[in-house]
């Protein structure tokens, strides 16, 4: 599916401002829709909004079908009668321009459960009435999902490869057993699912209400320790313990001479082939429920995954795999219709992604930080694009343009000098400039960008453990100048948001 000219921004919900330690789906989130309406933007992109484990990446989640509960807003419960207001009056002191994990989950979590406790005694009729409905029309995840999250808590909080061997086995008179001894803490995670759903579809109503399309985001792999994995250990490559036998990562590259062993355990292609990609079918319709457009990661994947033995410490000795992308596109293209799909086609991208991505008319991604080394490197060069991709100064794992430009050699500065045709004195901006001016159908750039922020706010660095996804911004450095800035660009370069369309 080929996309009209637009641009838009680049900010995950974590980053927005707040009291409560982390950005949510509240005031904050709401002002910032209106600041992309004023900035004449189109677009607003988000990293993937399931519920973070291990290291707080929201590329490996507890499930592949919920919301994050840490994005919920205690003052959007409080406005709607979920919450008594004092119960937000002692929040700490947070800090307001990084999250701190451990202290936000453990003071939300408190908060929740107030919430569940308060909306079980006081909860409107209208409320309860949702809350079976939303249980019933999402039985086929919720289910599994509050049951895992239940049954983890249960058992510690570990991963589910440390559970009793009947339970990971699913035994079902063990299951049944345990699914009546957690029921409430089984009915507590499904309150938060519902919570989320209902602030997230507030937001993208006032999205859509100023003419604004959500991109979301699909890693292409389920993490190992997840509901997906533990309720359906059918698709995946595992072996008679629930491990896997072979798990997913890249090969060495110029960047990393042992890869990335990425954990992920692989699907077992053939069982998904045998009910026509259900699975996959049932994901994407679930993910097209929260935003209008889809950015599926590592999409050379589809046609061919890097495949390494689970016993590997490292990505080294592993092997291509091909993988039946045109037949699970058909599949879900028959059950959903025309799939509003970008292809992350970043990194080792063969003659064969490269088709399988034309096939479906995927538009691909463009990375202007790659243009540019000791010489020029063409597929990112703007004047290279076909009008069919997105392109991006730099993503969510880049260094912001303020940051790159910092580290860059004394040659790449001249490159990147005398391409702009500027000084770099305003580099992220110059960089936004030849986003916005090129032929690509989609220019986004990342809030830090169109901030000028430097190296401290960086979102992710790649293959580090710890210390990602924690930047956040305050309310007064998304100012009305930047949006006329930002609105300026887009005006001049055909991506503008009509104001007829930008009416609430």
């Amino acid at each position: 599916m080929s996309f009209s000219r637009s641009g838009g921004v680049l900010c995950h919900p974590t980053s927005f401002p707040g009291r409560f330690g982390i950005g949510d789906l509240g005031k904050g989130a709401h002002d910032f829709i209106d600041w992309l309406a004023e900035a004449g933007q189109q677009l607003w992109q988000v990293l993937p909004l399931g519920p973070t484990g291990y290291g707080d990446s929201p590329y490996q989640c507890f499930s592949a079908f919920a919301g994050n509960p840490l994005l919920i807003s205690p003052e959007s419960l409080a406005w709607n009668g979920l919450l008594p207001h004092e119960a937000l009056a002692d929040a700490p002191a947070f800090p307001a321009h990084a999250v701190d994990y451990g202290w936000v989950i453990d003071y939300k979590h408190r908060l929740f459960r107030q919430s569940y406790a308060h909306f079980k005694a006081h909860g409107p009729a209208d409320r309860r009435k949702g809350f079976a409905q939303f249980r019933a029309q999402n039985a086929d995840w919720l289910d599994d999902f509050a049951l895992f999250m239940a049954l983890k808590a249960h058992f510690g909080g570990g991963s589910w490869h440390e559970w009793p061997r009947e339970v990971r086995r699913r035994e079902p008179a063990v299951l049944a057993k345990y699914r009546a001894q957690v029921a409430a803490e089984a009915e507590y995670q499904a309150y938060l699912q519902f919570v989320f759903d209902d602030q997230w579809a507030a937001l993208k109503r006032r999205a859509a209400g100023r003419g604004i399309q959500i991109i979301g985001d699909v890693p292409i792999f389920a993490a190992e320790d997840s509901a997906d994995v533990w309720a359906s250990p059918e698709q995946f490559r595992l072996d008679d313990e629930g491990n896997p036998t072979v798990v997913a990562g890249v090969p060495p590259d110029l960047f990393s001479a042992t890869g990335q062993r990425w954990g992920n355990p692989h699907y077992d292609w053939d069982v998904m082939r045998q009910d026509g990609f259900q699975w996959w079918i049932r994901r994407i319709r679930q993910t097209l429920q929260f935003v209008d457009i889809v950015r599926i990661d590592h999409f050379r994947g589809f046609e061919a995954s890097w495949e390494i033995p689970a016993g590997e410490p490292t990505a080294i000795n592993g092997r291509w795999v091909r993988a039946p992308g045109a037949e699970l596109f058909r599949a879900v293209q028959q059950a959903l219709g025309a799939l509003p799909v970008i292809a992350e086609d970043l990194g080792i991208i063969t003659p064969e992604v490269d088709a399988l991505r034309l096939q479906f008319g995927f538009p691909g991604m463009k990375v202007l930080h790659f243009a540019f080394g000791p010489e020029f490197f063409p597929p990112y060069l703007p004047y290279t694009y076909e009008p069919n991709c997105i392109v991006y100064a730099g993503t969510h794992d880049n260094n912001t343009t303020v940051g790159y430009w910092n580290e860059r050699s004394e040659i790449e500065k001249h490159n990147i000098r005398r391409f702009t045709g500027t000084d770099a004195h305003d580099i992220a901006w110059d960089f936004i400039r030849l986003a916005w001016s090129s032929v690509a159908n989609q220019a986004v750039a990342t809030l830090q960008d169109v901030m000028s922020l430097g190296e401290e706010a960086r979102m992710n660095y790649p293959s580090r453990i710890g210390g990602n996804w924690q930047w956040r911004y305050t309310a007064d450095m998304l100012t009305p100048a930047l949006a006329a800035r930002l609105r300026d660009f887009s005006e001049t370069y055909g991506r503008p948001l009509k104001l007829k369309e930008a009416a609430a």
